[in-house]
């Protein structure tokens, strides 16, 4: 089973000589890449998001076993889909699925499908593919789309995926794929969204949620933050830093209605 990339050419260049021309210029190259349990990083059109995924992960040792968690904006198909087999074509090359993780998640988390149709099209997850490719050449991908979840519900995904990566052979990085506010004055964006990475930042995944859904932040992916959040704890965190917040006005000069974008490392 392969799946095409849904916006290459549009969302980010088409072309691999493009395409890593783009990611190098994203990248710290003065950075020390360390081991992190979860990188949270955005997803909007690379001249958008990719300086602060670039910030990101330039900071991040890219293992092989790689889980991104995205939200599903289009709400097609099972509300907690995963992909267990095939593979996800870039301009970069063909990336192979995680089967064994896969079905490990399966297994212990009966909320959880595996549901290529929910991938199709879904963005979120597929732009962080080539930054990890970028530096991860044998990368082994499980990709988890979600939408319309309790806190209850992201607290028993969250159990399985932590207990999932625990009994992995071999470290797995977690990737939360989320913007922030979405279309608001800059200065309004940024005051909402700080609300929100208070909470990512005291690592409270249950503060998060309820402050997300309390003061109607438009944080398109609270539930795969939450999700992974939430594992990260389980598997020991105790360390959040923001490693760099901005939007949309800085690219495009209107502050009026802006699209913010925040990336964080989880240890």
């Amino acid at each position: 089973m392969v799946r095409p990339p849904a916006v290459a050419g549009t969302w980010y260049p088409g072309s691999a000589q493009g395409l890593k021309a783009m990611i190098q210029g994203f990248w710290d190259s003065d950075a020390s890449p360390q081991p992190a349990l979860l990188a949270v990083s955005p997803h909007a059109g690379y001249v958008y998001s990719g300086p602060v995924a670039g910030k990101v992960f330039s900071r991040v040792s890219i293992p092989r076993k790689v889980m991104v968690a995205g939200v599903n904006h289009r709400g097609v198909g099972s509300p907690a889909a995963l992909m267990t087999q095939g593979v996800w074509e870039t301009p970069l090359g063909a990336v192979k699925l995680d089967n064994e993780l896969g079905q490990e998640l399966l297994g212990r988390c009966p909320l959880l499908d595996d549901d290529p149709q929910a991938h199709q099209f879904e963005h979120s997850l597929e732009l962080q593919v080539p930054f990890l490719q970028y530096i991860q050449k044998d990368l082994l991908l499980t990709p988890l789309a979600l939408s319309f979840l309790s806190y209850d519900e992201c607290l028993e995904v969250g159990r399985a995926l932590a207990e999932s990566i625990r009994v992995q052979s071999e470290p797995v990085l977690m990737v939360a794929s989320t913007d922030m506010t979405h279309h608001e004055p800059a200065e309004t964006a940024r005051l909402r969204d700080m609300k929100a990475l208070e909470q990512i930042l005291a690592l409270n995944p249950k503060g998060l949620f309820e402050t997300v859904r309390h003061l109607g932040i438009t944080m398109c992916g609270v539930l795969p933050t939450t999700v992974c959040l939430l594992a990260a704890k389980e598997l020991g965190a105790t360390k959040a830093e923001l490693v760099a917040y901005t939007n949309s006005g800085e690219v495009t000069g209107d502050y009026r209605q802006v699209v913010g974008y925040a990336g964080l490392i989880i240890n």
